[in-house]
């Protein structure tokens, strides 16, 4: 069991009392629901030894404790089945369509009997939603617009729900002695935000054994089908695929099953051009073939490692994150491919946050974790006041510039530099709204839209955020919370000339529900000569480590360790925040 199922459960808990119209227990069982997720221990652990010591958890109280070692004890919570039958409508679905949230799905159950994405469609069709108090045809508009979104969202899996699963499993397979190697493969490897299910592939002589292993995996809900060479399960709503092959095929169907289709199908007309044949099971000379009976026929010229794949072909092996069939084979070609931007390139994070806004951290806390994680340096960005700032936890002009004194106290005695900034907030009109004067004072301003994030054109709003003179960091751009909102629309060719212009760098929010920018706006960037940051917006230690998810999407725009400013060292950083 994972802590993230049960913060899933008191988040579900939190929606259906919102959609009663119960008040101020739902933020109790949000802020529970974050804390169990980045509990760092086994939470059933904890729920062995009873309520108090769950109640432990910061932010947990005693009701909330009680329910989570029910749910441990039983499988399930009694007064969330009580609700769900109050109210039983398919809620985490409904509320992935922009514009509506909990108490939406309430009302719209108790006036037209709303429960799936199929009857909300319909009722937006029929022009039912506008004659319900409180709605009207905007509304209804934007309902039928968004639908879509949500469908398509309820089909894919976040990749950091979805990252998790499968490391877990290739972690139990690799402890197999009749396991020679295991990968993912997929959208999974290539670090797409979504995706379908997880795709991993084995190399063993003995896939029966393997196949048997995969099904006594203790994270496996359901087996969905089995055989000796592939199988699928469910893990936590998610679909898990193994396929085994031999170990002298393994690196032909380690590239075939990675992808994606555009890529593999330059790579097939290549090979065809050079009297050769490449498929799952490898790179095949067939130039003396009369017809191909099976997909093995001819001289096997490549096939055990996915180099020798490429290799054969005439090619390096590509990044999994460069294989989307978008001019990568060509720049091989010539010469042009980057060298990618690495997790060890990044010295230092500029946008986090603690307790002074709603972090769960000290400053020096947050200091300390970041000179563990090896960096040079650390940026504390807590939230201004402002438009949109969730839970109001925005600080106010004179408790930023009391934060400035406890920062320069921590970073008196920090074995890293320590930087003072602020997370701005980024209005309609593309205004920030924090004073100038105390903008001038922080070393980092970091401004974000937090307000009015629907979809609609927005890239002049944003454009206006980087030409302001003051801001160093466009925070996570779109606003797009990845299957739940779609975020902003935005031409991401002049945002990103206009912030090689401003000199002001591109986010991309590393936080896995974000990805904000994703791949193709930071190659926008990166072509544009705009200046790039991964930053993970980390509310507490352990989120430090996203940066990994970060570092991947900027890969995925191609974007190498001189595009991305918190590679640069404390010099060079400095003199890109004018300090």
């Amino acid at each position: 069991m994972r802590n993230d199922e049960i913060a899933g459960l008191l988040t579900e808990f939190a929606d259906r009392l919102e959609a009663t119209g119960v008040e101020y227990k739902p933020s109790a069982y949000r802020r529970a629901a974050e804390n169990v997720r980045e509990y760092p221990g086994a939470i059933e652990g904890l729920a062995a030894d009873g309520p108090d010591a769950v109640a432990e958890i910061d932010r947990v109280g005693d009701a909330i404790a009680a329910k989570i070692v029910e749910y441990v004890d039983t499988g399930e919570i009694e007064e969330l089945a009580e609700l769900r039958a109050e109210l039983p409508a398919d809620i985490e679905t409904l509320t992935r369509v922009e514009g509506v949230g909990p108490k939406t799905v309430g009302t719209l159950y108790e006036e037209l009997g709303v429960e799936t994405l199929a009857d909300l469609e319909a009722a937006a069709e029929a022009g039912e939603i506008q004659e319900v108090h409180g709605f009207g045809p905007t509304t209804e508009e934007n309902i039928a617009e968004n639908v879509a979104f949500a469908r398509e969202a309820a089909d894919r899996t976040r990749l950091g729900d979805a990252r998790p699963v499968a490391e877990s499993l290739l972690a139990h397979l690799r402890a197999h002695e009749g396991v020679d190697r295991v990968e993912t493969a997929g959208s999974i490897r290539r670090w797409r935000d979504t995706v379908g299910d997880v795709d991993v592939l084995a190399a063993s002589a003995d896939g029966p054994s393997v196949i048997d292993r995969f099904r006594a995996w203790e994270a496996v809900d359901d087996v969905i089908e089995a055989g000796d060479q592939k199988a699928s399960v469910r893990v936590d709503g998610v679909r898990v695929d193994l396929r085994v092959v031999v170990p002298d095929e393994f690196g032909a169907a380690l590239q075939y099953f990675t992808g994606s289709m555009d890529h593999n199908v330059v790579l097939r007309n290549r090979a065809i051009d050079r009297g050769l044949k490449l498929n799952e099971y490898g790179v095949f000379d067939v130039s003396d073939v009369a017809s191909e009976t099976d997909q093995r026929v001819g001289d096997r010229v490549a096939g055990r490692t996915e180099a020798g794949v490429y290799d054969a072909l005439g090619l390096p092996a590509f990044p999994p994150e460069l294989r989307e069939g978008t001019g990568e084979i060509d720049a091989a070609d010539d010469g042009g491919l980057p060298e990618l931007v690495t997790v060890g390139d990044v010295r230092g994070d500029l946008h986090t946050h603690t307790e002074w806004s709603d972090g769960a951290n000290t400053i020096h806390e947050m200091v300390e974790a970041a000179a563990a994680a090896g960096y040079d340096y650390h940026c504390v960005t807590d939230h201004a006041a402002g438009p949109g700032v969730f839970g109001n936890v925005g600080l106010s002009e004179d408790e930023l510039r009391d934060q400035i004194a406890a920062v320069e106290d921590v970073a008196a005695d920090a074995d890293i530099a320590v930087y003072h900034g602020v997370e701005a907030n980024v209005d309609s009109d593309g205004d920030v709204t924090t004073d100038d004067d105390l903008l001038a004072e922080l070393d980092v301003v970091v401004a974000s839209p937090h307000s009015a994030l629907g979809q609609g054109e927005a890239t002049g709003r944003l454009v206006g955020a980087v030409e302001h003179p003051a801001v160093d960091v466009l925070g996570h751009p779109t606003g797009r919370l990845i299957n739940e909102r779609a975020g902003l629309s935005v031409d991401f060719q002049r945002l990103a000339e206009a912030a090689a212009a401003a000199g002001t760098a591109l986010e991309v929010n590393a936080n896995p529900a974000r990805l904000d920018l994703h791949g193709e706006a930071v190659r926008a960037a990166v072509e544009a000569g705009a200046p790039v940051a991964v930053d993970t917006d980390a509310h507490s230690p352990p989120e430090l480590d996203n940066v990994r998810y970060g570092v991947r999407t900027a890969r995925r725009g191609w974007a190498e360790p001189g595009d991305v400013v918190n590679t640069w060292d404390d010099d060079r950083l400095r003199s890109f925040l004018g300090l």
